[in-house]
């Protein structure tokens, strides 16, 4: 029998946009926000409410973004969820929010309209995803859902020329409806469960001084295709109710695309 995960039935039908926080704002981030903008509109068009983003980085553009990254040489300097957020809004005539910091790393430090029903992290180190989990792992379980409420967690993470998705679920357990079709899947598995990170030893690679020297560490389109691939997931969950996949593992050397069943 199929394995499948329903999601939410509050994402479905809201009484509010779905929140999203992205985290990172660099390559992947950058592709990132554009897709979901994309999401936002098609949602919009089918009746849905669409989606609340808020994106999360303390970084400045430098010249090493420009050509990988989405920004140009107009925004050197300048903050890069700023950027991002404010010509999107431009663009598609949304109001979505840029916070040029950190996400908060400890529980007591978030504010209650600082949680999101998504989480999509996009960041190029490991600390950041394992304090995420500490944080979003510990939130209080509430006998409601609203637009406040942590339901998903989609991380995004490569090397230079590969990567992953990787959707897991932040409560231990989504509602599923009774089904003679398939098996359902109420908890998937966050990507901090699908790799042990806390014995991995990271080294910081430092920023990158040109797009030549960038390219040696993250190809030029790994980022744009980790991006498509997992806001395809995304999507699939709104239009359809319901995902066979989780996520899915990326390699551009070979051209080769393996599915994470739930």
């Amino acid at each position: 029998m199929k394995r499948v995960h329903y999601i939410d039935s509050y994402l479905m039908n809201p009484q509010h946009p779905v929140t999203v926080n992205i985290i990172g704002a660099g390559g992947t981030g950058s592709q990132v926000l554009t897709c979901m903008a994309r999401l936002d509109v098609t949602l919009r068009a089918l009746g849905h409410p669409g989606l609340f983003v808020t994106l999360y980085d303390p970084d400045t553009v430098t010249e090493a973004n420009i050509g990988r990254q989405l920004f140009s040489p107009s925004e050197l300097g300048l903050n890069k969820a700023q950027c991002l957020v404010t010509r999107i809004n431009h663009f598609f005539g949304n109001d979505w929010k840029a916070e040029a910091r950190h996400y908060p790393s400890v529980l007591k430090e978030i504010k209650r309209d600082e949680i999101a029903n998504v989480t999509i992290t996009c960041t190029d180190n490991i600390k950041s995803r394992l304090d995420l989990w500490k944080v979003l792992g510990k939130m209080p379980s509430s006998s409601y859902t609203d637009n406040n409420t942590p339901l998903y967690w989609m991380d995004l993470g490569n090397t230079q020329t590969a990567g992953q998705v990787v959707l897991g679920t932040v409560p231990k357990k989504i509602r599923q409806p009774t089904s003679g079709q398939y098996e359902t899947v109420g908890s998937l598995k966050v990507i901090t469960r699908f790799v042990k990170y806390a014995r991995v030893k990271e080294e910081d690679s430092g920023p990158s001084c040109s797009l030549a020297e960038a390219l040696e560490k993250q190809d030029l389109f790994i980022n744009s295709t980790l991006a498509q691939l997992g806001c395809n997931i995304l999507w699939k969950m709104f239009r359809n109710g319901m995902i066979e996949h989780q996520g899915v593992f990326l390699n551009l050397d070979t051209l080769k695309v393996n599915p994470i069943a739930v």
